[in-house]
């Protein structure tokens, strides 16, 4: 067996692993996942992410290694901003807490499906032409800068997704949750339930996002192993994310702004590829954990600031 195929065959194990705890362990179908029970969940995911760096390492070496921990990181952080837009769909629909977690847990893997897919058709693409590599670049720092200077976020409305559009108009759709139920029958007929609207919104909410993540991590790495390991791993760590910023969505105010100032690092960073410039892989990890730690940091201080004046009025 070749390396390549230990490392699937390990990977696989992990995630078996992984699953089993969070959805049979860690989770109860309609329960309401408290922030304890949430930040237990986000740690065993990012030590299962973390074990298999460890393992890619001593397997691969450490170019692939820290390759792979840039690309998990770089999705892992715009996962962030896909759970804010999430937090906003679930409170526009008003989705029981009972509810949450198994709906979020069908559109994540949903969304993961699809994203394999992408990732797929991207590999192909990136092999053929390799000067897309650089069309990814450009757009990558359009978003970037677009992410700078706007909240885009803010702005949605999930009224206007495409996926609720579509259900809306060409299947019969309840306003309603039904007890947890996806799809009812009435008078013999199939009701789609508005958690399944919000499972479909879920996962093409996701696909939009994976549109400027995944040709990031193409910047990080071309290897379709790092690319679908850090991608799926990055978005299993949704859920329990979900629970454990819920209450916390204001509280990282330039988060996006460290987000953002990645996203063009690692545009440019593919650009200058043109002109036969070769970074070294620790300066991606270097930037991207510098970048997001600070605006985390910057945020918690000003918003403690906040509340001393506040409280000295």
């Amino acid at each position: 067996m070749t390396a390549k195929e230990w490392t699937y065959l390990i990977f696989g194990m992990v995630l078996l692993l992984g699953l089993i705890f969070d959805l049979g362990l860690f989770s109860k179908k309609s329960s309401v996942i408290s922030i304890k029970k949430a930040l237990i969940q986000t740690l065993f995911w990012i030590g299962l992410s973390v074990l298999f760096f460890v393992f890619i390492w001593f397997e691969d070496g450490h170019n692939d290694a820290i390759n792979y921990m840039s690309a998990y990181l770089m999705e892992w952080s715009l996962s962030i901003d896909n759970v804010f837009v999430f937090i906003l769909i679930f409170n526009f629909f008003k989705i029981h807490e009972d509810h949450l977690g198994r709906t979020l847990l069908i559109g994540i893997l949903a969304a993961i499906i699809l994203r394999i897919i992408f990732i797929t058709v991207g590999v192909a693409l990136v092999e053929q032409f390799h000067w897309i590599l650089y069309i990814f670049g450009a757009l990558i720092v359009y978003t970037g800068i677009k992410l700078l200077i706007t909240k885009e976020e803010n702005n949605f409305n999930p009224e206007n997704n495409l996926a609720y559009k579509l259900m809306s108009k060409y299947l019969r759709v309840t306003n309603k949750e039904h007890g947890g139920r996806f799809i009812i029958w009435h008078k013999g007929k199939a009701y789609f339930t508005i958690l399944a609207v919000v499972v479909a919104i879920l996962a093409l909410t996701d696909i939009i996002f994976a549109l400027d993540s995944i040709p990031a991590v193409f910047a990080i790495t071309q290897s379709p192993l790092l690319i679908y390991t850090s991608n799926i791993l990055a978005v299993l760590g949704l859920r329990s994310l979900f629970f454990l910023l819920k209450g916390a969505a204001q509280k990282f105010n330039y988060l996006q702004y460290g987000i953002a100032i990645v996203l063009i690092f690692i545009g440019l960073k593919m650009l200058i590829e043109i002109f036969h410039i070769d970074m070294p892989v620790y300066v991606s990890l270097i930037v991207i954990v510098a970048c997001l730690s600070g605006s985390v940091f910057l945020s918690l201080y000003r918003n403690k600031n906040k509340k001393a004046a506040e409280k000295a009025q």
